[in-house]
């Protein structure tokens, strides 16, 4: 048996930042062995996101925005964005830079096979792989498997499920300086849909249709919806695909535990890293790889990483129960939230950094009344107890829900008690 210091389970965006990290760390001179079933060797996915701070990975943002754009059937928004930025990060440019880097390095080996088993130990961790066994003092396991999904009705489970053509156009139709962040100018069929633009120039973008719900669509039907887009939206016929990807991510409030025995720790999506209303992991994996290096180095141990605010899992839930009955009318709900706040409160709040009151002014953008009837419904479908959700249903003074104060004894009064 091989022994490492560090095992990382899995070479996707969670495994390659966590290895890319740990040798640009004080923890350089570690053996460390990455495992992964792919050969990493084509573009089959890219990451975007936003981010007023640098990323260990500036040297290969593929595009970057400064303004963001959102519609619907009745309005058109351009956001400044400010101090953020919006970036984008190709898959194939991610895999190769990390995999330079960790070449490179003397102490890393990179492994291609198929993860079956890790087993825990009190000293090292044990990891099968085809009939090898490699120990290692500390495993990260990034593999999320669909049959580790809970069967538990306490928790809801959905699918952010997109197909997107990067296309080239043979007139100018896009403006490069804005990513379309949401479109919602697509049927909605009682299901939360939108359209994602990312413009390269004014005659080539990755355009992508994006939808929540319970079962993944078939190819002609992802087809049918990006045609109709671009024709009747965009008015675009003539165009070229040059490009195309797909995926699903879990969207779900079922917990995910970081620490699985005494010497493995759960990363990425198996880590809860992906936040499940919005999709959105690249920035949450990169803070959290980052957290748990300083815990080796300051602890001894990967585990003293921060706890997910309670809050924002509840928010989570609450949107999810929406998402799953009333997903169609979530498209007047967030182009409200975009219209009515600083777009700087919006991205804290997404990215769970906003202070308490920052949160209180974006949640009274927002209708309480149907927001507390969900909450109330998803404790009752759920099992789940009345508390803390029970207390926001005490109508205010004058019995009028769109008459409230945080300085009263309605519904965003209580809202702060909770917060």
């Amino acid at each position: 048996m091989t022994h490492y210091d560090f095992i990382i389970a899995g070479g996707g965006a969670a495994g390659l930042s966590l290895a890319y990290q740990l040798i640009n760390s004080p923890l350089r001179d570690s053996s460390i062995l990455v495992i992964d079933k792919g050969n990493k060797q084509r573009n089959d996915r890219t990451w975007a996101f936003w981010t007023d701070q640098p990323t260990p990975f500036e040297p290969i943002v593929y595009r970057s925005w400064e303004q963001l754009h959102l519609a619907d059937d009745e309005r058109g928004q351009v956001l400044d964005l400010h101090n953020y930025r919006y970036q984008m990060i190709r898959g194939i440019d991610f895999y190769q830079f990390v995999h330079a880097a960790l070449q490179a390095c003397p102490h890393v080996t990179l492994l291609q096979g198929h993860v079956e088993q890790i087993i825990d130990g009190p000293q090292v961790a044990q990891v099968i792989v085809g009939d090898q066994i490699y120990t290692g003092t500390w495993v990260f396991d990034s593999i999320f498997r669909p049959s580790e999904r809970l069967d538990d009705e306490r928790y809801q489970y959905l699918q952010l499920h997109f197909k997107g053509w990067e296309i080239e156009t043979a007139t100018d139709v896009f403006r490069p300086n804005a990513a379309t962040l949401m479109d919602f100018r697509t049927p909605q069929a009682g299901e939360t849909r939108f359209f994602y633009v990312l413009p390269f120039s004014p005659r080539r973008a990755l355009v992508e249709f994006t939808v929540f719900s319970d079962q993944r669509f078939s190819n002609q039907a992802y087809a049918e919806a990006l045609h109709e887009y671009l024709a009747h939206v965009l008015d675009v016929t003539a165009y070229q695909i040059v490009a195309e990807e797909q995926g699903v991510i879990p969207a779900t409030d079922q917990p995910f535990p970081r620490r699985i025995g005494e010497r493995v720790m759960t990363i990425g999506t198996k880590g809860g890293r992906v936040k499940p209303t919005t999709g959105y992991a690249f920035v949450r994996i990169q803070q959290d790889t980052a957290a748990l290096i300083q815990s080796l180095i300051y602890y001894g141990h990967p585990f003293d990483v921060p706890e997910d605010a309670r809050r924002y899992r509840l928010l989570d839930t609450i949107m999810l129960e929406m998402m799953d009955h009333y997903g169609e009318e979530l498209k007047s709900v967030f182009t409200n939230m975009f219209e009515h706040n600083p777009i700087q409160r919006i991205l804290r709040f997404l990215d769970e950094e906003a202070t308490p009151l920052e949160n209180l002014q974006l949640i009274a953008t927002m209708p309480p009344w149907q927001f507390i009837q969900v909450a109330l419904q998803w404790q009752l479908t759920h099992n789940k107890h009345m508390h803390p959700f029970a207390r926001l249903i005490q109508p205010p003074p004058d019995s009028h829900p769109e008459h409230y104060d945080a300085e009263g004894d309605g519904w965003l009064h209580n809202a702060v008690r909770m917060f």
